[in-house]
């Protein structure tokens, strides 16, 4: 393989989620002193020419973020290996750590798992810290969505068939009520709609969000303003569409790695429950395969480990 070629391979292998350790291994480890300084010169996004000492010297924010993109491959091994019930234990608690851009994973937790599920999540979450995940949702959330956070991971839903369509309907009127009255009071202080979303089955629920498009004509996740509950809405009603939306946001290249990190979750996650209807959804929201994104965003041991998962769930 030429130099050009090479060097090409390497700039490659360095961008995109995960690295491609082949690669790294097999051109990069070979180059002499002449061919690295050739490369630390012809990358000045990796690299940074120190014009007075004369030499190129790593760029420091690109070497953060790298170290990122080593551990993507653990961090994926290690959450697939580990026990539902602490993995999503330990989503619930990096999430409270992070603060309020990362509520959404408490939401997708509470929402998108069975009763049992959830269950689990908080006996371990006992285990491994030793307080409820109730308690640190009351201490460390103190703004407007506390009381919503509470509400649904504290949920131990009905999953029977039963649904009484004619109470879905008239909590679908509550709905839309609340929506036309937000200004008067915001829905993130009404009780009534907390109370729904919090204690309702999943069946009933999507009854109600039927029933609410009857209604207005419009989806209910559309016509809510507040993030939290636009998001709960969507794990309750439409999971499929909720994680097909996280899955484009983090197979951005440009996106934080806060944000990249879903790509994993979302993946290790639903690999054995949904992930059949996830490419599914996918595709029809998107126009191109979620394999085929994941193949050109992703490097190396890191891209295939999530492939195979993906590929396993159907």
């Amino acid at each position: 393989m030429a130099f050009n070629q090479e060097l090409e391979a390497i700039t490659q292998a360095f961008s995109g989620h995960g690295v491609d350790e082949k690669s790294l291994v097999t051109t990069l480890g070979k180059w002499d002193p002449l061919e690295r300084e050739s490369f630390r010169k012809k990358t000045p996004h990796l690299f940074t020419e120190d014009h007075e000492r004369h030499f190129q010297r790593w760029d420091d924010h690109y070497v953060h973020l790298l170290k990122h993109e080593f551990v993507r491959f653990k961090n994926a091994v290690v959450l697939w290996s580990m026990h539902p019930w602490e993995r999503d234990a330990r989503f619930v608690k990096e999430a409270l750590k992070k603060g309020q851009n990362a509520y959404g994973v408490l939401i997708e937790v509470a929402c998108t798992r069975s009763s049992e599920e959830l269950l689990g999540a908080r006996k371990a979450y006992h285990s491994l810290f030793d307080h409820s995940i109730e308690e640190d949702v009351a201490s460390h959330v103190h703004g407007i969505e506390r009381k919503l956070l509470i509400a649904l991971l504290s949920a131990y839903r009905y999953e029977g068939t039963k649904v009484k369509d004619d109470t879905a309907k008239s909590e679908a009127k509550v709905l839309s009520n609340a929506i036309k009255n937000a200004h008067k009071k915001p829905i993130n202080e009404d009780d009534e709609v907390i109370r729904i979303l919090a204690t309702r089955s999943k069946l009933h629920l999507q009854a109600v969000y039927k029933h609410y498009k009857e209604i207005s004509g419009k989806n209910l996740d559309e016509d809510l303003d507040d993030l939290r509950f636009k998001e709960t809405v969507q794990c309750l009603c439409t999971p499929q569409v909720y994680f097909s939306k996280v899955l484009n946001a983090a197979l951005r290249i440009d996106v934080d790695k806060n944000t990249k990190k879903s790509l994993t979750r979302v993946i290790v996650t639903r690999a054995d429950i949904d992930m059949k209807e996830i490419k599914a959804q996918y595709h029809n929201l998107y126009g191109v395969s979620l394999p085929q994104k994941v193949e050109e965003v992703a490097r190396g041991n890191y891209k295939d480990f999530l492939l195979n998962l993906i590929v396993r769930g159907g």
